[in-house]
């Protein structure tokens, strides 16, 4: 793609009527690369908890701790600001690039300076080495922002898609070969880089443009203005979001660290699987409609009930099977990981909904009561964490949980504000699935527990006989509740006529036959920028 023409205007995807459709299909390509993401992320799980250690994943996550949160100075700030924005031309985009590669080659020069400061932290004299190397995903990853972000403006999310789909093949290929080798953690950290420089190399290539020289060019400040605010929000959220590796490496050392990761990984799949792929297309879509219009509610409210179902659903039955899942995919010595999950389990579904209020406060264009937001959340966060390492790990989980609980209903009043949306059309979509996760997670426990003999051998053939015994029985049980709480099978209905949309390829032959009988709507209302 070339996503200017040779005036500089860019040039991506044309809108019209087709917007909803274009959303979904982006949306389902979306889902459906990440589920090849996250098939190719599992055969790593599984090998390479053979090959290595606890402590092998744990000092590696010390170190990423940090350089994560480095590592995405551009990739949260610029890439929301260049989706919102009403318009972007090369030279904005070509000051955004350069910017960002200063920042990235200053932060990957700081970042491997400062490893001996970690390893005192710590104090494990490796973490210094695995800092040096991971500091290298840092400039890499500073190389493709804006490209990758031009991608996505443009609505070419199967592109980037697939990217990802082959640079994560790599990076597993990497981090399995060097492991078998014997190299240890080094195997982990040469598969990250391995990762962003896949990912890089495949940006430039699939977005073919070469940034010019920067030069002052009017609407870089209110831009930069805009990415600060987003990253600040961003940084603030991440050290709440880290504070719990900071905390459980620091108090229990490397090993615990890893089973509290490989428990908190399971916690972040139903994220990972379902919000983190659609976000993107959800802002690109609400930032094109009236804040204040009818349509803007309806979207949303309608992509917040799918989501509720889907999630509160999946947060409930991996609480049930996450014990057996875990130590059917790891092997017996993770079992530490399935025991401190089951103190995660109660927060994924209600960690999907909170999540979608920042969808609010960009599409809206007020980065600014985003960042002012998660300063509180930081601090409600922290202070629950600080309260649960009494516990030990299992403590730290249980906080995670029920900062979520505390949060979400202040959190989409705050968001709101601005547009009158309230709190009360939030309630009034997602209720019914959070009882009805409730019940049938209550009643299933309940039918299992008459069932000593399945629950009594620990060998991976009753762990994998317990998950789907279970799944069946939830699923059953979770889906009569919600028909019975919604008073008929309408929210099924609606989930069901999405499906044909999220299929890759039935886009463009809907939209040729709405062509050719004329019935294509006209291009909805563009979004305002106020704040951008």
């Amino acid at each position: 793609m070339k996503p200017f023409d040779i005036n500089g205007v860019f040039q991506g995807s044309r809108e019209g009527g087709e917007l909803r459709r274009r959303a979904v299909r982006s949306a389902g390509v979306t889902v459906l690369s990440q589920g090849a993401v996250f098939a190719v992320q599992v055969i790593a799980t599984v090998v390479l908890a053979r090959l290595l250690t606890p402590a092998d994943f744990g000092v590696v996550t010390m170190v990423t701790t940090f350089s994560l949160l480095i590592m995405s100075f551009g990739l949260n700030g610029y890439t929301e600001a260049v989706l919102q924005r009403n318009d972007i031309d090369h030279l904005l985009a070509s000051n955004l690039f350069w910017i960002n590669l200063g920042v990235g080659l200053l932060a990957t020069v700081g970042f491997a300076a400062a490893g001996s400061l970690l390893a005192r932290f710590y104090g494990d004299p490796r973490v210094a080495q695995v800092a040096v190397g991971m500091s290298l995903t840092i400039f890499i990853s500073s190389t493709s922002v804006v490209h990758v972000a031009l991608l996505k403006r443009a609505l070419r999310f199967s592109s980037t898609s697939a990217n990802d789909i082959v640079a994560s093949a790599v990076s597993v290929s990497v981090s399995i070969l060097l492991a078998w080798m014997g190299w240890g953690y080094w195997a982990l950290v040469a598969g990250a880089v391995a990762r962003l420089l896949i990912q890089s190399i495949g940006a430039w290539y699939l977005c073919q443009w070469l940034p010019s020289l920067p030069r002052r060019v009017k609407g870089t400040g209110s831009v930069i203005w805009f990415a600060m605010h987003v990253y600040g929000r961003y940084s603030v959220n991440y050290f709440a979001r880290n504070t719990d590796n900071l905390l459980v490496g620091w108090r229990f050392g490397p090993v615990s660290l890893g089973f509290y990761k490989k428990a908190y990984d399971l916690f972040l799949l139903p994220a990972n699987q379902l919000l983190a792929p659609v976000s993107e297309v959800v802002l690109s879509t609400l930032s094109r409609l009236d804040r204040n219009s009818l349509q803007y509610r309806r979207y949303f409210l309608n992509g917040l009930s799918i989501l509720a179902f889907v999630g509160m659903g999946a947060g409930a039955l991996l609480t049930l099977i996450g014990k057996d899942l875990i130590r059917l995919l790891l092997g017996h010595k993770w079992d530490a990981a399935g025991q401190i999950f089951t103190y995660f389990g109660p927060g994924i579904g209600i960690m999907l909904i909170y999540a979608t209020h920042g969808l609010i406060h960009l599409s809206i264009g007020r980065a600014d009561r985003w960042f002012r937001w998660v300063i509180v959340e930081f601090t409600v966060t922290a202070s629950l964490f600080l309260i649960g390492l009494r516990w030990g790990p299992v403590g730290v989980a249980a906080a995670w949980s029920a900062s979520f609980w505390i949060l979400t209903l202040p959190g989409f009043w705050y968001a709101g504000r601005p547009i009158h949306f309230g709190v009360a059309p939030i309630i009034s979509t997602v209720w019914r699935y959070v009882v009805a996760s409730v019940i049938a997670g209550g009643a299933s426990a309940l039918i299992i527990r008459e069932v000593p003999w399945l629950l009594s051998s620990p060998s991976a053939i009753f762990a994998l006989a317990r998950i789907v015994i279970i799944s069946v029985l939830f699923s059953a049980l979770y889906v009569g509740a919600v028909i019975l709480l919604h008073g008929g099978p309408e929210p099924l209905h609606r989930f069901a006529k999405l499906l044909p949309d999220l299929i890759p390829g039935r886009f463009s032959s809907t939209r040729s036959r709405l062509q050719a009988e004329g019935m294509a709507s006209q291009p909805p209302r563009t979004a305002s920028t106020a704040g951008a």
